[in-house]
């Protein structure tokens, strides 16, 4: 039995009163996060992540941890595993190079991986289809990128592997 409307919906998630005070609440997290803080007599604004990274391990776990909670509202929303992965690669970026000490706490306060997923959050649920196809692309760029370091890496390692070679065979080595 059919009730007249065979549209199908597109995406399932909560009624929209729900989404929207969800979206209020990431909105407000991801200003704390990295934007609370202004610098006086500049524009660059920093949040508790920054501020909390200076903490040695501690802080990078942390703020890693508090980010996940975006990533965790996005898949209640309804986020698409594309999306989810580009917010994923948001958090590993700020978190791996905010763990180089002094020049990650300065990438810390810059790049703000939580507004940049509150954003895909907020586009994703006014433009679904456009969010997604964009997020693959990225998705896609990032994998390629990552292959060429792996691949880059591996010839370096092969590289470095001969030229030790010859070092401690006296010039002897399996190219010369």
């Amino acid at each position: 039995m059919t009730d007249g409307n065979d549209e199908l919906p597109v995406r399932r998630g909560p009624p929209v009163e729900v989404r929207d005070k969800r979206l209020e609440e990431l909105r407000k997290m991801a200003w704390v996060l990295d934007s609370q803080f202004r610098i006086p007599g500049t524009n660059f604004r920093f949040g508790v992540d920054a501020l909390v990274g200076l903490v040695p391990g501690l802080g990078d776990f942390a703020g890693a941890t508090a980010s996940l909670f975006f990533m965790f509202q996005a898949a209640r929303l309804g986020a698409s595993k594309t999306i989810l992965t580009r917010m994923a690669t948001n958090v590993a970026i700020e978190t791996l190079v905010g763990a180089v000490p002094g020049l990650g706490d300065i990438f810390d306060a810059t790049f703000k991986a939580n507004k940049r997923n509150y954003k895909l959050i907020e586009r994703m649920v006014i433009e679904p289809d456009t969010t997604h196809v964009a997020s693959r692309k990225f998705v896609t760029g990032m994998m390629l990128a990552i292959g060429a370091v792996v691949l880059l890496i591996g010839i370096l390692a092969v590289v470095l592997g001969i030229l030790l070679f010859q070092a401690l065979a006296g010039g002897r080595g399996p190219l010369g």
